[in-house]
């Protein structure tokens, strides 16, 4: 069966401009029926999908799927496509590369592009001093190389990771993740020297304590319980942190939560990774989410936003940490031109102007689904920052039927967590847009209430 185009001739900049969903037929409609079908015969089981949607094409902070139907995408893509949906910039950055060199391996030859985007990256990242970076092709092959890299410089075993983190799905990336045990089972033995810490996940505290009185007790757990218990301080090579976690329910911790444990890795010469995977590339209203607080890591993670949809991730790390030998680490595809090319292009357009609206409307999100929280009692919890919105309710059961009534109004949003919906928009939306998708999503949370009716 060939791939169904869509329906509709519309223009990428009329696309763009939609500001309300237009639905042309059920959903799913019958092409994306029959792409379910055969996906159902030739794909891997292992894909975990949200709802039927089977997208064509995307344009800003709009995507259509192969019915034609145009839908608000609240979740671009699990928060890669930052830039939107085919941004004009970025297509051409992408076409004017591939017609130039579609690749060649950085790991065995000087491909001036992977240090053109190094470069920027060392421009761009919070961390003390001159930077060295490695392109990879995805998050978790960042994740994985900030493993081999963090133990060979300290020469210490021991990693330490949260509750509720995920990381990716490799096997050292897995082995961090503690979202869902679905993500282990069945794959052990996992990576030994892994420890895991409590979150400062304050809405629902781990250890049942309240803040500010907690006294920001969960960071004290790791030297109280693992460096008592489990692993020596000395034995600790890095901790493994997402400022804001993501697949965990975008969790902002508390005021204080991040400084306290930056200065305890300090303090023990503990390496703080910072996994701005999906926090990073201006989702936050800025560049990376540990800039808000005024923490520095010693190596950062970048992936997903970084390249508008183009598979690219890095770890950006201290020069000085950059100790291995040549051979130590290498990547065939990692950092391929294309790639890069997209990375150049969609910086340029985050620092120019996408953080600052991911700023804007973040606000004015975070403001209505505040307002709408006080009138809806599904509504447990409302907290993010800029375009990194989590909403909890009080179960999975409520939340997927949220995010089903939301689908079925024309609105894409994304589930995360054990009962939260993740709100991740592409940064170009505009501020109509915002205000039909919190319109959208009190229909869904109120069709949710009356179970359907």
């Amino acid at each position: 069966m060939a791939t169904a185009k869509p329906l509709t001739d519309l223009a990428y900049d009329d696309l763009a401009a939609l500001t309300s969903p237009r639905l042309v037929t059920e959903l799913p409609g019958p092409r994306a029926r029959a792409v379910m079908e055969r996906d159902a015969t030739v794909t891997s089981p292992s894909l975990p999908r949200a709802y039927p949607l089977a997208p064509a094409r995307g344009a800003g902070a709009v995507v259509e799927d192969v019915d034609g139907n145009a839908f608000l995408d609240f979740n671009a893509a699990i928060a890669v496509c930052s830039t939107g949906h085919a941004h004009p910039a970025v297509v051409r950055a992408v076409q004017e590369q591939a017609e130039r060199l579609l690749h060649y391996s950085a790991s065995d030859f000087y491909l001036p592009i992977y240090s053109e985007v190094c470069a920027r990256l060392d421009a761009i990242t919070p961390v003390v001093g001159e930077t060295r970076s490695f392109l990879t092709n995805s998050g978790t092959e960042a994740v994985e190389a900030a493993i081999k890299l963090a133990r060979r410089h300290t020469g210490r075993q021991y990693v330490i990771s949260f509750i509720g983190g995920f990381h990716g799905r490799t096997y050292g990336s897995v082995t961090l993740t503690a979202s869902k045990a679905n993500y282990h089972a069945g794959f052990g033995p996992l990576l030994p020297g892994v420890l895991y810490a409590p979150y400062g996940y304050c809405h629902r505290c781990p250890i049942n304590l309240s803040y500010p009185e907690c006294g920001l007790a969960t960071v004290d757990y790791i030297e109280d319980v693992i460096f008592h218990r489990l692993a020596r301080p000395d034995e600790v090579a890095a901790v493994i942190i997402e400022p804001i976690q993501g697949e965990g329910g975008y969790i902002v911790p508390p005021p204080g939560w991040l400084r306290k444990l930056r200065d305890l890795c300090t303090e023990h010469g503990i390496l703080f990774v910072a996994d701005e995977v999906q926090s990073g590339m201006g989702r936050t209203g800025r560049m990376w989410a540990t800039e808000h607080v005024d923490v520095v890591p010693d190596i950062v993670l970048a992936g997903k936003g970084i390249a508008s949809g183009m598979p690219l991730g890095a770890m950006i790390a201290r020069a000085d940490l950059m100790s291995w030998d040549a051979g130590a680490h290498g990547s065939t595809y990692g950092g391929n031109p294309v790639a890069c090319a997209a990375a150049l292009a969609t910086i340029d357009l985050i620092e120019g102007e996408l953080a600052d609206n991911a700023a804007v409307v973040g606000d004015q999100l975070l403001h209505g689904l505040r307002s709408l929280q006080a009138r809806q009692p599904l509504i447990q919890d409302v907290r993010g920052i800029g375009l990194m919105i989590g909403v909890e309710f009080a179960d999975a059961e409520v939340a997927d039927a949220v995010e089903m009534a939301c689908f079925h109004r024309g609105l894409l949003t994304l589930r995360a967590g054990d009962s939260t919906i993740r709100m991740s928009p592409p940064m170009v939306i505009g501020r109509e847009q915002a205000a039909t998708g919190l319109h959208l999503f009190e229909e869904a949370c109120a069709e949710a209430s009356t179970g359907g009716a």
